[in-house]
């Protein structure tokens, strides 16, 4: 046959840490990214809707202030400029009250014949009036440079206008409204240098800064790594040795996280494994002893009856009962690891059926009544009302009477066992009452462990398996169980079944 080829291990795996380093500085790139990002395509087109927005605003507020004049703000009389006085104080004392914001901004008022009736400036420099000089945040006047011409020329002949006029480093952004007559514009503009120089300013200063924040982020993300990964090392390392077989290892709990549970769980893991660990060798020494003294004895009368032993003899017919009794010893030793294994790897399925376990116990009951005859004991039962269950008959059975032979096996001075069935709303409670010596409280958590037995115990007969498969039989079904015990008083084995009956099978 064969062999199939071994795997190949990676040449390279990256761990937690690893990882981690690799997740912040990924994140800490594509940060920057989206910043560089932001900062070309998206800052500076914001920054101009932002600044459109207040141009239209203080463009619209000044045109209403034409619209809404009564009389004429200008006229021209055979080509000399006369204007309205009272409309134009009115309007600089609006924009000196600030009650229309223009600062830092440049107001072009123009006529119809595309020549300036005024121009506020409040910028410098200004690709308007750049001939004008003033930018102190007074009116000019006659200012008509090419550009501003073609400016007024685009607003009359479209009715708005929206322009970046560039000149060299410099950049402007104008806004222009007409009047609701057609006869006035106004052009309210605003300069774009500074957001520029500052897009440019944050690009080159980006790279630097990335560099410098990746190479703190990869620092960062090395010392947490090495943080985080401590305590998962410490359990990896942990977890080996309970593959070699240490079983006392413990993991000290020093975080409160989810870290922190694993931890305290792999030490509650350690300790059961150690306990199961130890519970194996005892079942191991006791299963040894237990199956070497009957095969011994069968090994030895068997030689006796061969060799020595008269046939027909009375001591004959001793020793081959003995035999018959280590014999049935040894079988009843096999069945209850045979029967306590095929419950626990789930192969013995349970029959649900619907059933009164009251007439369960009476049945079960009577089959004691040899028993007690011939030793004087007593069993008390307690099943007067009827208690419909959902479960396996066969299965509720075995667990009765593994735990009458229990209680018979412990039983008191007053030979007196009780078995009662008490109703409850949904299903019954059943217990098996003796009055021996009781269970001492340090045994209690294990008695129903395989093969384990209390101290009192030590030397009796028994296979120490009865109650491990009661334990697994009331698992199966989901029945709650246990057992309230005093030393000196007696023991009551409980359990406790719901009726069922209007759920589905499983």
């Amino acid at each position: 046959m064969k062999k199939s080829a071994p795997k190949k291990k990676p040449l390279f795996v990256v761990g937690i840490r690893g990882q981690l380093m690799l997740f912040i500085g990924t994140m800490t790139l594509l940060t920057l990214v989206l910043v560089w990002g932001v900062i070309t395509y998206a800052l500076v087109p914001q920054y101009n809707r932002n600044i459109r927005n207040k141009l239209e605003s203080k463009a619209a507020a000044i045109v209403a202030m034409i619209d809404t004049c009564d009389v004429p703000i200008s006229n021209r009389d055979f080509g000399i400029l006369v204007l309205n006085n009272d409309f134009w104080q009115n309007v600089n004392d609006t924009f000196n009250q600030k009650i229309i914001n223009v600062d830092g901004c440049c107001v072009d008022f123009s006529d119809s014949t595309l020549r300036c009736l005024k121009a506020y400036e409040s910028m410098y420099p200004c690709l308007l009036h750049e001939s004008t000089g003033a930018f102190g945040g007074d009116f000019v006047y006659n200012v008509n440079t090419p550009l501003v011409i073609q400016m007024r020329q685009k607003l009359f002949e479209k009715g708005f206008l929206y322009e970046i006029a560039r000149a060299g480093t410099s950049q402007q952004m104008l806004v222009g409204v007409l009047s609701a007559d057609g006869q006035y514009g106004v052009i309210v503009s605003a300069s774009l240098a500074q957001i520029a120089t500052a897009a440019e300013v944050m690009r080159s200063i980006l790279g630097p800064l990335a560099l410098v924040l990746l190479v703190l982020d990869l620092i960062v993300a090395l010392l947490f790594s090495r943080w985080f990964t401590r305590p998962i090392q410490r359990l990896s390392a942990g977890a080996r040795q309970i593959a070699a077989g240490n079983y006392d290892v413990q993991i000290s709990v020093v975080h409160r996280d989810e870290i922190g549970q694993l931890a305290a769980d792999f030490n509650h893991m350690a300790a059961e494994v150690k306990r199961s660990a130890q519970l194996e060798k005892d079942i191991l020494a006791n299963v040894s002893h237990d199956l070497r003294t009957p095969l011994t004895l069968i090994k030895g009368y068997a030689e006796t009856v061969r060799d020595l032993t008269d046939p027909g003899s009375e001591k004959h017919t001793e020793q081959c009962n003995i035999i018959v009794d280590e014999t049935d010893r040894l079988s009843a030793l096999v069945n209850s690891v045979m029967e306590l294994s095929k419950v626990q790897n789930g192969s013995e399925k349970p029959n649900l059926i619907d059933f009164d376990m009251g007439e369960l116990c009476f049945e079960v009951a009577g089959r004691y009544d040899a028993l007690c005859d011939q030793n004087g004991w007593q069993l008390k039962l307690e099943a007067d009302q009827a208690a419909p269950v959902r479960a396996d008959p066969a299965m509720m059975e075995r667990v009765l009477h593994n735990l009458l032979g229990n209680a018979f096996h412990h039983i008191g001075a007053d030979g007196v066992v009780a078995l009662r069935v008490l109703p409850l709303k949904e299903g019954c409670r059943v217990e098996v009452e003796d009055h021996g010596p009781g269970i001492p409280p340090e045994d209690l958590p294990y008695i129903f462990d395989r093969y384990y037995r209390a101290r009192q115990d030590a030397g009796k007969t028994g296979t120490g398996l009865g109650l491990s498969i009661t334990k697994a039989i009331l698992q199966q079904h989901g029945f709650a169980f246990g057992v309230d015990s005093a030393v000196g008083k007696g023991s009551t084995f409980w359990f406790i079944m719901h009726d069922t009956r209007t759920q589905p099978n499983p």
